[in-house]
């Protein structure tokens, strides 16, 4: 298991806790210390896990990527997890993945965690995000050997040793933001297999401030989908829609008017199911899922600040700014 970390302090702990525990097969745990400024490496030193520091980072390089290659040059095993260290897995986290990989003939198995979302805000936004990359790169179709469509999850990446060296590892996606995803997408034009799921075996919370997911969506959110302005503007025009029509029935009932507020209630009960049916993929609770109508002009805005991001040549992440 390699953990990239960065400043990751308040996390760590809990991720080394879970790592520490596994079952059922053997592995060593490589903990790679991303030029902290606080007390990451301190931390990883408590455990009876391997300590050591990312090389320097090279000129153009993500610097997760930079991390995840300094680890996977000391690795021994002939597979390798990278998981991040924000992550928490159940005691059979890594012999799941490993058996259902094998069994499934996969070269890179993937699992999108459980995500934990706390406050109204990140309720809001997340099974959004999530719903629209449930549509954007269907496990079906990123299982399916003929299918073009890749996609893979940092913060749960199982992949053979063998075929990671024959793609180039990390390296070979230094410079992409949307690494995981890049990976996998080599590996599959590689000819090998690909196994993309979501899983409760390991969960995550993403962010922890309206800051952090700010800055981390506006890195990514733009690169994830092929027509990110089209697609804030359909969302956008969607809560227009459910706000406008909620009003209309307002209306109609105040003004006793029941023939206009059995259309409007129609048109708005039609748009409400299209929304809560799209939103289902996302594997949030009830209460997320309803609040995500207020996360539609939200996303739309954080998609719109992402692709003016990219447009202008920079974004940054963790105190660095990566130039495009």
């Amino acid at each position: 298991m390699i953990v990239p970390a960065r400043n990751e302090e308040a996390v760590l702990a809990t991720c080394l806790g879970s790592l520490s525990g596994q079952q059922g097969t053997q592995y060593e745990i490589i903990v790679v210390n991303d030029h902290s400024t606080d007390r990451t490496r301190e931390i990883a030193e408590w455990f009876r896990v391997r300590v050591i520091e990312a090389d320097q980072l090279p000129e153009g390089w993500n610097g997760k990527c930079n991390a995840c290659w300094s680890g996977a040059k000391v690795a021994r095993g002939n597979w390798l997890l990278f998981t991040d260290a924000d992550t928490q897995h159940k005691p059979t986290s890594i012999v799941q993945g490993l058996l259902e990989a094998e069994s499934m003939g996969a070269a890179l198995l993937s699992y999108s965690p459980k995500q934990e979302v706390h406050g109204p805000t990140e309720r809001a936004l997340m099974p959004v995000i999530f719903a629209e990359l449930a549509a954007t790169y269907r496990p079906k179709d990123v299982c399916d050997p003929n299918s073009p469509v890749a996609a893979a999850n940092g913060q749960y990446l199982l992949v053979r040793r063998d075929a990671y060296d024959v793609i180039g590892g990390h390296a070979a996606v230094a410079h992409s933001i949307l690494e995981d995803v890049e990976l996998a997408s080599r590996v599959k034009r590689a000819g090998y297999r690909l196994r993309f799921r979501v899983s409760e075996v390991v969960r995550t919370r993403m962010y922890r401030s309206f800051g952090a997911m700010w800055e981390g969506w506006t890195k990514n959110l733009a690169l994830l989908f092929p027509r990110p302005l089209w697609l804030a503007t359909k969302r956008a025009v969607e809560f227009l829609l459910v706000l406008m029509f909620t009003v209309a029935v307002l209306v109609s009932w105040a003004f006793r008017d029941w023939t206009g507020m059995g259309i409007n209630g129609t048109v708005l009960a039609l748009l409400l199911f299209l929304f809560f049916r799209r939103i289902r993929w996302a594997h949030f609770d009830w209460l997320s899922n309803l609040l995500a109508l207020f996360g539609l002009p939200l996303f739309s805005l954080l998609l719109v600040n992402s692709y003016i991001s990219h447009k202008r040549g920079k974004v940054s992440w963790k105190g660095r700014v990566y130039a495009r």
